[in-house]
Order: structure tokens, then sequence, then C-alpha cells
């Protein structure tokens, strides 16, 4: 965020509260180059932070209320009291900083009253994790102004409790890790079984290429029961197999699998065994080769998401499908699924090819049109002010 952007963002929270802001924090989206539903498997992910960001000013107040306002939309300035949090009452993007609240409470943090107006630039329901840039934001400045002292672990798991248990999601801890660990121009490799980091440089301007984010308009939910089935049908997977988590699964015992397994869910386990393959395989090549070399895997996860997770749907079969045929080196749907984007790889030679090509075929398919834009590795949450 630049420092005029900064200052509009304090210039709009004195407008709307009356008071300057206390400080004003960051943290970015994420994309995933490869690791799909891995991350609650205990398996590998290799997401990075991407150069769009939700944004936080914050103020506190000396009672224990809670105000919160947005710079879009218009529902005005919403209220709630810290000292009676309880999860599925909030409402919309309010949700996700009283859940962080709510889970600092639960760590024995005292959460004084606030006054909060978010801004942010990451799309919305696109997959690229609008929901954790707000609640890493959130629980950055947190951790700054009540003097809580956690480290980035900490806050992983502090706004992993806030989705599970607050706004009722699944989820796992990728999203979080990528957006408070994240390193300008590097994907950040995450062991997901003990949270170790190792930053893989992901130079794709170097290599003559460009990430394209496709993003289909169809928007999906964490909370809803697709997500929840899949999840299901890995630990039960695990159970039967006797294994701790499918991270203890390799793709050698697969074939043993199929015989204990029924059709379905051995088809969620083979997806998540083979995408940690895939992940480690990126990782390799990356230090070996750079990302030039790793479009056929970006395909095969692709592949393994459309039939064996079953988590695709026909935008986003379009947008790969199209992405290919004119250029792109290699294409996936990125995040949980069930809409949201997919990103292709590209070549910088091809990129306006790429681009009016699905475009085109969105609009012959009878498809809203899809919103295309690049994203670089960037830096993780940071305070501004």
């Amino acid at each position: 965020m630049t420092a005029p952007a900064t200052t509009d963002l304090e210039a709009r929270f004195s407008a709307a509260f009356g008071r300057q802001p206390d400080g004003v924090w960051q943290a970015p989206g994420r994309v995933n180059v490869i690791g799909e539903h891995t991350d609650y498997n205990e398996g590998f992910v290799l997401p990075f932070a991407i150069d769009r960001t939700a944004r936080v000013a914050v103020g506190v107040r000396p009672d224990s209320t809670v105000r919160m306002l947005s710079t879009y939309g218009d529902q005005g300035i919403t209220a709630a009291d810290t000292s009676s949090l309880e999860g599925g009452t909030a409402k919309g993007w309010t949700k996700y900083p009283l859940g962080v609240i709510w889970s600092l409470q639960q760590r024995g943090i005292d959460v004084p009253g606030l006054d909060l107006l978010l801004d942010s630039d990451v799309p919305l329901g696109a997959g690229l994790s609008s929901s954790h840039a707000i609640e890493c934001a959130v629980i950055s400045a947190l951790n700054d102004l009540t003097g809580a002292g956690m480290g980035p672990e900490d806050m992983v798991l502090a706004t992993q409790r806030a989705e599970n248990d607050f706004v009722g999601a699944p989820t796992g801890i990728m999203d979080q890790s990528a957006s408070l660990r994240g390193s300008k121009g590097h994907a950040v490799f995450l062991d997901c079984r003990d949270q170790s980091v190792e930053l893989v440089p992901f130079e794709a301007e170097a290599a003559g290429l460009v990430l394209l984010v496709i993003d289909t308009k169809v928007s999906h939910s964490h909370a809803d029961g697709g997500y929840a089935s899949r999840r299901a049908s890995c630990e039960l997977g695990a159970q039967v197999l006797g294994v701790r988590a499918l991270r203890d699964v390799t793709v050698g015992d697969l074939e043993e699998a199929s015989g204990l397994l029924d059709e379905v869910t051995f088809r969620r386990v083979r997806h998540v065994v083979t995408e940690n393959d895939r992940v480690l395989q990126t990782v390799e090549l990356l230090r070996q080769q750079g990302p030039s070399a790793i479009g056929a895997l970006l395909d095969a996860s692709h592949a393994s998401m459309r039939d064996d997770f079953e988590i695709s749907c026909p935008e986003l079969d379009l947008a790969v499908g199209s992405s290919r045929a004119n250029g792109a080196i290699g294409a996936r749907m990125t995040g949980g699924g069930f809409g949201g984007a997919a990103i292709a790889l590209t070549p910088v030679s091809e990129e306006q090819q790429v681009r009016a090509a699905v475009v085109h075929a969105f609009a012959e398919a009878g498809y809203a049109a899809p919103d295309i834009f690049t994203v670089t590795p960037a830096a993780g949450a940071m305070r501004l002010v």
C-alpha cells in the first residue's frame, strides 16, 4: 500500500470515527501454485503471498465495543461487544475480525474494544483468500496493540481456530501461513504437519513468464458442505488405511488402498497423495530449473482436482483449457474449488493471446466475463503506520 493510500485510509477512519487510528496494518491474499486440499491432511503446499492486500486502520476504545466499517458496500458501521462474542452470529465480512478477537480471547488474551476500518483489493470469493487476508491483517494489528507477542506460527493457529470454530469453515493453515510468512519473489513451501517453511524462489519474470489469475466470478464458500464433505472423505480414508493423516500414504501405497476403500473415497485419497507428490516435484524443479519447468505438474494437478477430488466447475475447466490451447505452459484451478479462480503460467509473449482467448471462450459459453490479472510473489503481513 502506498503512502498516499495509507494516508487516505487514515483520513477515512477519522471521518468515520472522529479520531485518528492507532495504526494501519496490511496482509496479502495468496495464490496457491500447487498443493490443493493437502493442508488439512498434514501435507505439503506451495502458495505465495500476492500483491493484493487487505488493510485495516484500527483504534483502541476504552470500552468493550467493536465498531467496524468497510470502504466497500453501504452497510454502515456494524457494532458488537467483545464480552459476548459467539460463533455463527456474525454476518458478512465482520465475522472475520470478530472471529480473530474471539480466538485471541480463547487464548487468554484480553482484547479491548476497537474501531476498525477495512479496505481490500483482494477479489472476494475468487479463491485468493480474501477472508484470511482480513484475518491476518486484524491479528497483526491486535498482536501489536495488545502486546501479545505472538510469532507467525501462533498467529497462524489462532486464525485457523477463528475460521474453524467461529466462522465455521473447516480450513487448514495454508492461507494464513502464506499471508503471514510470505516474501517478495518467493513461494512459501510449507509442511503443514510441523509448520516448517522454506522460501523457494519463484522468479517468473526472469524466466519470461507471467502468472495469470483468471477469476471466473463463480463465487465459492468454504463454509458450505462441499468442502466439509471432501475433508470428511480424507479423514475416513486415513482411518481405514490406519495412518494419522493422508500425508503418511505414498504413491506406492495406492494400489493396496484401492482394495480397501470404496471408489469415491479412494479417488479423494488418490488426489491428496498424488498432489503431495506434485508439490515436492514442483519445489525440486523450481530449485533446479525455475518456473518454466513446472507446467506439466500444474496440468496434472488440475486433472486430479477435476476428476478425483471433483471440486472444479465448467467455468474453471474452460479457463484452464482455453489458456492451455492458446499459449499457457501450464494451468490449474487454485483455491478450495467449487468456483473461484484458475491460474495460467504463460510466456509474456503469449499473455495477450491467452487473455483474449479466455474472454472469447467465456462469452461464447454464455458465462459472465472473467476478471484476468497478473500476480507476483509479495511480502507478508506488516504494519504500515
